[in-house]
C-alpha cells in the first residue's frame, strides 16, 4: 500500500525538522518546505494527500496557500497557527481548511488529527494503515434523497441545487450527509465533531460553525436551520 503523502510548509526551521521525522517516523512520506510560494510549487508537482500548513510564513501566507490549493483540488488541509485567536481560526477555516491545530503541538496529537482527516477523507492512515469505509450518514442512507430544491446523491456522492451541480469539499459532503441522516433532529456540535471529524475527545465547536457556514452558502442559507444553545437541523 502507498505510503500517506504530506505537505508541510513550515518557516521555523526547528520546528520543520522536527515534525518532519515525527511523521516520517509513523510513516507518512513528507515534502517540507519554508514558504508558501514553495508549498504551492510543490503541491502542484506532488498532489498531496495532505497539507500542513503555518498560517505565518514568508512568500505566500498559510491562509492565501489553502485558498490556492482549495481553488484547485479538495485535497484535506490542517492549519497550523501559533495562536488560537478566533480571527486566525476563522481565516483559515473560511479559506477553505478542514481543520486546525495550534502551535506548539504534541507530535502524536498531530499524528492522531492528520489520521482523523485522512479517515474522513478515505486514505491510507500512515504506514500499515488501512482506509476507513464511510460511517454514519454514509452506510444508513441510499439512493438520492431530495430536501426542496436539493437532491443528494448518497451512492454517486454528488449534489445538485435547482439541477445545478454543488462541489462540496469531502469533509462538507460528510456534513451534509450527517444533517440528511436526520432531517428535522438537532444535532448538537459536539456530535457533529464526533461523527463527522472524528473527535471522540472534544474538538473547538468553530469548525463545525465555520463549516455550517460554509454549507449554507452553497445548499441555501435558509436549509440548515439555527437552534440556539442546542445546534443545528436540516429543514425536511
Amino acid at each position: 500500500m502507498a505510503e500517506t503523502h504530506v505537505l508541510f510548509v513550515e518557516d521555523d526551521d526547528v520546528i520543520r525538522e522536527a515534525t518532519q521525522l515525527a511523521l516520517e517516523r509513523v510513516g507518512f512520506t513528507v515534502t517540507a518546505v519554508p514558504d508558501g510560494l514553495l508549498g504551492l510549487e510543490a503541491f502542484r508537482a506532488d498532489r498531496p494527500d495532505i497539507a500542513l500548513l503555518d498560517v505565518m510564513v514568508p512568500g505566500l501566507d498559510g491562509v492565501s496557500l489553502c485558498r490556492r490549493i482549495r481553488d484547485e483540488s479538495t485535497v484535506p488541509v490542517i492549519m497550523l497557527s501559533a495562536r488560537a485567536d478566533a480571527i486566525d481560526v476563522v481565516l483559515g477555516l473560511e479559506a477553505g481548511a478542514d481543520d486546525y491545530v495550534t502551535k506548539p503541538f504534541d507530535g502524536a496529537v498531530l499524528v492522531a488529527r492528520i489520521r482523523a482527516v485522512l479517515r474522513r477523507f478515505g486514505h491510507a492512515a500512515g504506514a500499515g494503515g488501512t482506509p476507513d469505509g464511510p460511517g454514519g450518514a454514509d452506510d444508513e442512507a441510499s439512493g438520492v434523497l431530495v430536501f426542496g430544491d436539493v437532491e443528494i446523491d448518497t451512492e454517486g456522492m454528488e449534489v445538485r441545487r435547482g439541477g445545478s451541480h454543488v462541489g462540496l469539499t469531502p469533509t462538507e459532503m460528510r456534513l451534509l450527509l450527517e444533517f440528511s441522516s436526520a432531517p428535522g433532529t438537532v444535532l448538537s456540535r459536539d456530535r457533529l465533531l464526533e461523527r463527522v471529524w472524528d473527535y471522540g475527545w472534544g474538538g473547538d465547536t468553530r469548525v463545525v460553525d465555520v463549516h455550517v457556514q460554509r454549507l449554507r452558502i452553497k445548499i441555501g442559507q435558509d436549509r440548515i436551520e439555527t437552534v440556539r444553545g442546542f445546534g443545528y437541523k436540516l429543514r425536511a
